[in-house]
C-alpha cells in the first residue's frame, strides 16, 4: 500500500468510517515499524475516543487492555504524563524517553518538562508522539510505541517514519473530531475587523476600555463598541468569552 492509499484508508468522513480507519492506522503502523498506536482526540477530555457504536478504540482496536496499559481509563494522565503535556508546547512530531525529548528543532519549553519517574508517569519507556492541534484550541495526540516494551531508543523509527506517521495521524484524528462534533461552536464565516482585533489584544492582557482608549487614541465609547461588536460576531455572552473565542481562532496571537 502506497502513501496515497494509506491516507485514503485512515480518512474519516462520517461516524461509520471511524472503526475501519482506526484499524487501518493500527495495521499501517505495525507494518511499517512494528509500532503500537495510542490515540487521544482531545487531551483535555476524560472521554476516550469511540467509534459509531460507542466502543472505546484504545481497547477494542488498538489493544491497550493489560492492567498496566489502560492509559485511556486514567483521567489524570493528561496532567501527570509528560507526553500530553509536551503536546501543549509542540506542534511537530517528537520522540521521547527518560533522557529527554528529540525534536526537529529545539524547543526550550520541552527542555523544561520534568521527566523524573518517566516510565511510571508515561506508562512506557519511549514513544514517538504526534501532537494534533485542531480548531478552537483542541489538542489531540497520537503515540507510537515499540512492540518491545523495553525499547528505549526509537531514533531509527523516528527518522524513517515520523513524517508519514504525522500525516496519517492528523488525517485520522481531524476526521474523527469532525464526525463526532454535533454543535456549531461559532457563527459561520466569522471575521473580525482590524480595530476589533486591536482592542481585544489589549483587553486580553487586562487593559480596561479607558486604558485602551488612551493607548489607541480612540474614544471610550468607540473601544466599547468594537469589543461589543466582536462579541456579537463570536456569539459570546460576555467580555471574557469574547477574548477566549478570539484567542482560540488565532486572532490575538501569543508571546514568543
Amino acid at each position: 500500500m502506497g502513501l496515497r492509499e494509506e491516507i485514503a484508508a485512515v480518512t474519516v468522513r462520517q461516524l461509520g468510517d471511524i472503526r475501519s480507519a482506526a484499524e487501518a492506522l493500527r495495521d499501517i503502523a505495525w507494518a511499517r515499524a512494528r509500532l503500537r498506536v495510542g490515540v487521544a482526540d482531545n487531551i483535555a477530555s476524560k472521554q476516550p475516543l469511540t467509534d459509531e457504536d460507542g466502543a472505546i478504540l484504545a481497547a477494542e482496536v488498538f489493544g491497550w487492555n493489560a492492567p498496566h496499559e489502560r492509559w485511556w481509563a486514567d483521567s489524570r494522565l493528561a496532567l501527570s504524563s509528560p507526553l500530553p503535556r509536551a503536546c501543549r508546547y509542540e506542534s511537530e512530531t517528537f520522540w521521547v524517553n527518560a533522557e529527554g525529548f528529540r525534536t526537529r528543532q529545539p524547543n526550550r519549553y520541552l527542555d523544561a518538562i520534568d521527566l523524573s519517574n518517566f516510565e511510571k508517569r508515561a506508562l512506557c519507556k519511549s514513544a514517538i508522539v504526534v501532537p494534533i492541534h485542531l480548531p478552537f484550541g483542541q489538542i489531540g495526540a497520537v503515540s507510537f510505541n515499540a512492540a518491545d516494551p523495553d525499547r528505549t531508543d526509537l531514533s531509527a523509527e523516528f527518522d524513517e517514519h515520523s513524517d508519514e506517521l504525522a500525516l496519517l495521524s492528523h488525517r485520522f484524528v481531524a476526521g474523527c473530531v469532525k464526525a463526532h462534533r454535533t454543535r456549531q461552536w461559532l457563527p459561520a464565516d466569522c471575521q473580525l475587523t482590524k480595530r476589533e482585533v486591536e482592542c481585544l489584544r489589549w483587553a486580553s492582557i487586562g487593559k480596561t476600555d479607558k486604558e485602551i482608549s488612551l493607548i489607541l487614541g480612540r474614544s471610550h465609547a468607540t473601544v466599547r463598541f468594537h469589543i461589543q461588536n466582536a462579541g456579537e460576531k463570536l456569539d459570546a455572552v460576555n467580555r471574557s468569552q469574547t477574548i477566549f473565542k478570539a484567542s482560540q481562532l488565532g486572532y490575538l496571537g501569543s508571546a514568543a
